[in-house]
């Protein structure tokens, strides 16, 4: 099965199920899903920070602070965000990633999606799946901050990055 075969529920603006959808045609048509945003750092504290394939269904070829991806129909934000994690970074065996908080990204075009923002440790040697990264390293907080402005990101996760620190801020 490909990636736009994949089902999706779909969910409303309280993110309540509405319905289910191919991968595919949620994206073509703009309708609300759900994915997980998980921020990996390594045991010295560093972020995992990786530029996509410019084969990816959406934002290819763009640099990322979190792992993650849409959350499958019927599964958890939790069990998502530990299949995601395990699968982007190549590892098996990580402690549950810890859920943050939720918001609904909005880009303003016709597109939305509920994200769930976890955070995990991973203290495995990655190995990222070649077909979704192709490029990555563990930046320490200020080298990601300094990059801000000179890689292009994401949008999605740009935005889950700066309510993220507003969450550390507030907590």
């Amino acid at each position: 099965m490909s990636a736009a075969d994949e089902i999706l529920d779909i969910v409303d603006e309280q993110d309540r199920v509405i319905g289910q959808s191919p991968r595919g045609e949620a994206y073509a048509r703009g309708l609300r899903h759900r994915c997980v945003f998980i921020l990996a750092r390594d045991t010295e504290g560093r972020i995992f920070v990786h530029r996509r394939t410019p084969t990816k269904l959406v934002f290819p070829g763009l640099h990322d602070m979190f792992v993650g991806g849409v959350v499958g129909a019927g599964e958890s934000y939790d069990d998502a965000a530990l299949r995601e994690a395990e699968e982007e970074l190549g590892v098996t065996g990580l402690p549950r990633p810890e859920y943050l908080f939720k918001f609904l990204y909005d880009n303003g075009a016709g597109h939305a999606w509920w994200c769930a923002v976890h955070q995990v440790r991973c203290d495995l040697p990655v190995r990222p799946q070649v077909e979704e990264v192709a490029w990555h390293d563990f930046l320490t907080e200020a080298e990601v901050r300094r990059r801000l402005d000179e890689w292009e990101w994401v949008p999605d996760g740009l935005a889950a990055y700066r309510r993220l620190h507003a969450f550390r801020s507030e907590s």
